[in-house]
């Protein structure tokens, strides 16, 4: 597996995280986490022309538009290690409202709201 797609990986999504899905791996779902630690972390998320914060937003903004809630939720609490703020998720969610539509977005918001608030919780 290619370290610097790990490297990323652990950095964006944390390493409590990368270290649960890496122990949950079988020989069936191997090759597909293979591929996203290569294409997605390594390929795309490593890549120096725009930061990981930007990043962030735009996979938010797609991840929310598209209606994937199980990831947006993972990307929403992977901004503690992204710079990302608060702020900049709903500007990302309010684009999605007119860009998407406003369902979606309604439903983002909703999610990120109960995330923001979940990591505020104490441990």
């Amino acid at each position: 597996m290619n370290p610097k797609g790990m490297t990323i990986r652990r950095k964006v999504l944390g390493a409590a995280h990368v270290d649960r899905a890496e122990a949950a791996k079988t020989t069936f779902d191997a090759p597909f986490q293979e591929l996203i630690t290569e294409a997605a972390w390594a390929q795309v998320w490593a890549r120096d022309t725009i930061s990981l914060r930007e990043r962030s937003m735009l996979t938010i903004a797609l991840l929310a538009g598209l209606g994937n809630d199980h990831e947006l939720a993972l990307h929403i609490r992977a901004t503690a290690n992204t710079g990302a703020s608060e702020s900049d998720v709903l500007e990302a969610l309010l684009h999605v409202a007119i860009y998407a539509g406003v369902p979606r977005a309604n439903h983002a918001i909703k999610i990120a709201k109960d995330t923001f608030a979940a990591m505020k919780e104490p441990s």
